[in-house]
């Protein structure tokens, strides 16, 4: 967590100035892209990486971890080709020809972020929590240095979206290097193995992929309706919001998840439930979030027209609809991660395909009825809070199922 706040400091910082040398266009530009490539990413592994974490052996692990990368290379090619031979239609359904070039980066940003998911578990497994925290402040600095050369030479949307490519590559080969160096366990890879693997482990691709993707859906395809029902102008103020409090909170609730999610897998195996891990984390989780929440919700619109000038005031107005979402989404999402440690993998697909219809029904009722965007916003605000705090009653079920058995 310390290193994910810190990772998270940095583009923070420089929003003020990136405000100053990019226009919401471009920020709604990068957040398309950043869309595209998360859609794709999230089935980039058909979500095998959720199961590195569960053999009691590592010589399962690595296999499983091939087996994701198998994977990633696979749907990467597979998309590369489709964006070459369908280029000209994918720009019709986007609706933005200044996205044309970009898109064939798309299946390299694919890839990417593919490899560090299998490989960010990996090293949580085997508790690198050091390491994982350095390839996030990496890819952070790496991100901020180029975002802030290229804004200064030339300005427009390359200079975000470079900045997001190139510290991929940086924060992959970070992760890496904890595998490379055993060549013992990489020995032991096989195709016997990774076979045997995928058959024991099928629920992932059965269940999670599809769950994992009605998520991302539920996130990134509003992202990119909002560029064809709105304008690119108001994706690129929501984004900012996404920037500074949606992501920065994910990715900290994200690293109490990921080290919840070893210590509920642990103390399962040992006494058969996660009760105990579950009730600390979500006290955790209260502590660090709600108070922050709070104060936050007062200052934010003047915050962000003090901070990032007042052209970007509509997106402090933004942020203030969307706090008490981003505040329930902050304490539940890290305990997601219980539905794989209890192997609830069916439920998670149906929890996140009612996500992605709940999303697809206030877009649909926005535009069928032309509702400005603060009132789609307080609308996805009511009504998906709502939804995170019967999810929380449902994981809460779970873990006294647990602990009957």
């Amino acid at each position: 967590m310390t290193g994910t706040t810190v990772a998270q400091a940095i583009p923070i910082g420089i929003s003020p100035i990136l405000t100053r040398l990019y226009a919401p266009e471009d920020f709604g530009l990068l957040a398309l892209f950043v869309s595209i490539i998360s859609i794709f990413g999230s089935i980039a592994n058909a979500r095998y990486e959720l199961a590195i974490m569960l053999p009691k052996k590592d010589e399962d692990a690595i296999n499983i971890f091939a087996l994701g990368f198998i994977i990633t290379c696979s749907i990467s090619l597979i998309l590369l080709s489709l964006i070459i031979v369908f280029h000209s239609y994918f720009l019709t359904v986007l609706g933005n020809k200044e996205i044309g070039f970009w898109l064939y980066f798309v299946p390299i940003a694919v890839f990417f972020t593919g490899t560090f998911n299998i490989l960010n578990y990996f090293n949580n497994r085997k508790k690198y929590y050091k390491d994982i925290a350095k390839a996030t402040i990496v890819k952070s600095v790496i991100t901020a240095v180029i975002q802030l050369s290229v804004g200064y030479l030339k300005g427009g949307v390359s200079g975000l979206i470079s900045g997001q490519l190139v510290s991929q590559i940086f924060a992959n080969v970070r992760l890496f290097e904890n595998i490379k160096n055993n060549k013992i366990l990489l020995s032991k890879v096989s195709k016997v193995k990774i076979i045997a693997l995928a058959k024991k482990y099928k629920d992932f691709p059965k269940f999670t992929l599809l769950a994992g993707l009605a998520n991302t859906l539920s996130v990134h395809l509003t992202n990119i309706l909002i560029t064809l029902l709105f304008s690119v102008s108001t994706l690129g103020f929501y984004s900012l919001v996404q920037r500074l409090l949606g992501m920065p909170s994910a990715l900290v609730g994200g690293s109490i998840g990921q080290v919840f999610f070893q210590e509920a897998t642990k103390e399962k195996q040992l006494t058969g439930s996660a009760k105990k891990s579950f009730n600390a984390t979500l006290k955790k989780l209260f502590i660090v979030g709600l108070p922050s929440f709070v104060i936050l919700y007062f200052i934010v619109e003047d915050l962000f027209a003090f901070v990032f000038g007042e052209e970007w005031r509509i997106a402090g107005k933004y942020a203030e609809i969307l706090i008490p979402l981003l505040a329930i989404q902050f304490v539940v999402s890290p305990l997601t991660v219980i539905n794989q440690v209890f192997l609830k993998n069916k439920n998670v697909m149906f929890w996140q395909l009612g996500l992605l219809i709940n999303y697809m029904i206030i877009l649909y009722i926005s535009d069928f009825f032309k509702l400005d965007f603060f009132l789609f916003l307080k609308y996805i605000t009511i009504f998906i809070s709502l939804y995170y705090l019967f999810h929380l009653y449902l994981l809460h079920g779970y873990i006294r199922e647990g602990n009957n058995e």
